[in-house]
């Protein structure tokens, strides 16, 4: 009896750890596959829009063009580094404004905590959409924060906020800043303060302890949050679509045109490939330097 119990809780052990893996498998690796199959054909005027897989011959068929042409077009070339630079600035200024949000939540009082968490999870409650839309209202030419600036005599004609870089970063940094706080919060809400008043109380000043107590003790919320950010903010279509104007060529708005306008299917899934490993490869690298700096720690 105590044999088939113990045979019962290893077959429901092993599926509860397959379940992700089975998961994974059905909804990132097979999707991925179909994406590298299409990334290695040659577009072609037909449906689907590129080139079979095995030839006549039923041997496989696979062009790198797409690739080469990707890694060697200055257009694209530009475009990945400005959606590396846009969303690592806004990542950079939602940990900057995060930071101390979170801080002062987790340092509330609980029936004031609960009320500061709900305002940060109340625009989720809205579609990104409508939010991006306020945005348009308020940074276009004769929009609130204009006509505010005229009103107060600051400017005398409305300067272009609308459809710039300017404009993408604000409503990137607005969009995931939730994003930030959240994990940071979590963080930060589990962390002993008897630690930073113990630094305190040995002579370290406030600035000190910070940096030396508290900063490393909201790493893993502070990397977190940062990934939470920079993954979906990279890959961004609907913001740099509507705030920053044709001329805002990110990489999500790229992708959407070759898949959709240009319908040059492999290019658009060799811009997808090279996406996923630019951000693939700095998640796998901060994780072995997690996993170090858990065993020194250890």
């Amino acid at each position: 009896m105590r044999v088939a119990t113990n045979m019962r809780d290893q077959m429901w052990r092993h599926i509860a750890l397959a379940t992700p893996y089975l998961w994974l498998l059905i909804f990132f690796l097979a999707p991925f596959a179909i994406v590298l199959k299409i990334s290695l054909a040659d577009p072609v005027i037909a449906q689907p829009p590129f080139t079979p897989s095995f030839d006549d011959q039923g041997r496989l068929a696979t062009s790198v063009d797409s690739f080469r042409f990707l890694l060697t077009d200055k257009l694209y070339v530009i475009t990945y580094y400005r959606s590396l630079v846009m969303a690592a600035a806004a990542t950079a200024l939602c940990l900057v404004l995060g930071f101390p949000m979170a801080y002062g939540i987790a340092r509330s009082r609980p029936a004031i905590r609960s009320l500061l968490l709900l305002l940060i999870v109340l625009p989720f409650w809205i579609s990104f959409l409508l939010r991006v839309y306020a945005w348009m209202g308020l940074m276009n030419n004769y929009g609130v924060i204009n006509n505010f600036l005229m009103w107060l005599g600051v400017i005398d004609t409305p300067i272009q906020i609308m459809y710039t870089d300017f404009a993408v970063f604000v409503g990137l940094a607005y969009s995931y800043l939730p994003f930030m706080i959240l994990p940071l919060y979590a963080t930060l809400q589990r962390m002993d303060m008897s630690l930073v008043e113990a630094a305190q109380d040995l002579g370290a000043s406030r600035t000190r302890a910070f940096w030396d107590v508290t900063w490393p003790l909201a790493k893993p919320g502070i990397v977190a949050g940062c990934l939470l950010v920079f993954i979906p903010a990279i890959g961004e279509y609907v913001i740099p679509y509507l705030l920053g104007g044709p001329e805002s060529l990110l990489i999500g708005r790229v992708l959407f045109d070759e898949f959709f306008v240009n319908r040059d299917w492999p290019l658009a899934s060799a811009v997808a490939i090279v996406l996923l490993v630019l951000l693939v490869i700095p998640i796998v690298l901060l994780q072995r330097y997690q996993a170090r700096d858990q065993e020194s720690t250890a």
